[in-house]
């Protein structure tokens, strides 16, 4: 029998599968159809302070290996999802549930940390610093001394559990110099990693972008991101204390793309373009395939693979 528990800090899951948050997640209604299917748990649309309609449309376009999207953060507001992940938590005291939080600054997170440190919801937080798709702002965790001063301000009051979405790094030393300034806060995982920031794609008929906002530039996902999303989650567990885990997130199709996740080091998968091209279903395909993969290789739990990357000599 093949066993895919998993934890995160003290949170204990049945399943590594998990959606990404900005996908199928909006609404109340969204999350329940989540919670219903087999995946581990869920995590709720990125709150930011006030409801945001997003970016104007065309803004997300399927490729021949991925997608492009520029929505902007659409969402119906911190307070909306707070409410949402209080109630479940208390219908479902044993399926632990993740909150989802943006800023369009760095003010922002003080004043949504704030909210969740003196709500009822205990459990865990993923904190986006990372989205590429609001005209005007930056992804703020490419900028070290900004997210230094998040996280400082954060950590002097936030209690509760805490993890940070990242964008994708490409440098070495970008994950030298980010591993060191997340290593010093009590950060309970990361979330490795956000959509490939400002790509583009053009429609040969007409000679125009895809996608209306940024002038088409847009965040790119599915298989095109794979072997970056490999190498961030390698990168981060070479670097990072082994108590924050990895939940890895980009390019995955298959059982096999999971299972690569998990081999790099990350402790769960979050779903993006394939489950907003294949619905709830594929959360049952993928366990399957995963599960095939293990039972393949003789492994009957995820520790026996997880972070145990071969290379060459």
């Amino acid at each position: 029998m093949v066993n895919l528990h998993t934890t995160i800090g003290s949170f204990g899951f049945d399943n590594v599968l998990m959606n990404a948050s900005g996908v199928r997640c909006m609404t109340a209604a969204d999350l329940d159809k989540l919670a219903d299917t087999v995946a581990g748990t869920l995590i709720t649309k990125s709150g930011t302070p006030e409801a945001r309609t997003g970016n104007p449309s065309p803004r997300a376009a399927g490729l021949p290996f991925g997608s492009i999207n520029s929505m902007g953060l659409p969402n119906l507001g911190i307070d909306y999802y707070i409410d949402y992940v209080e109630k479940f938590q208390e219908k479902h005291p044993d399926k632990p549930i993740f909150l989802s939080v943006a800023g369009l600054g760095p003010d922002d997170y003080h004043v949504i940390a704030k909210k969740i440190q003196a709500s009822n919801f205990t459990g865990p937080t993923e904190f986006n610093l990372s989205c590429p798709n609001v005209p005007g702002k930056p992804q703020i965790a490419y900028d070290i001394p900004t997210t230094r001063r998040i996280l400082d301000d954060m950590f002097s009051f936030f209690t509760k559990p805490a993890g940070i979405k990242l964008p994708p790094y490409f440098d070495l030393t970008q994950f030298d110099d980010m591993a060191a300034v997340l290593n010093d806060y009590p950060l309970t995982f990361i979330n490795s990693m956000n959509s490939i920031g400002n790509g583009m794609a053009i429609d040969p008929e007409t000679d125009t972008t895809l996608i209306k906002p940024k002038g088409g530039f847009g965040g790119i996902g599915g298989t095109y991101a794979k072997p970056i999303a490999l190498a961030n989650v390698r990168a981060f567990r070479l670097r990072l204390r082994p108590e924050i885990a990895i939940i890895g997130t980009g390019g995955v199709t298959s059982g096999r793309d999971v299972y690569d996740l998990i081999l790099c080091g990350a402790s769960m998968v979050q779903l993006g373009t394939v489950l907003g091209i294949e619905g709830l279903g594929v959360f049952q395909r993928l366990t399957e395939e995963l599960s095939a993969e293990m039972a393949k290789k003789g492994y009957t739990s995820i520790s026996d693979f997880q972070g145990k990357l071969k290379t060459l000599d």
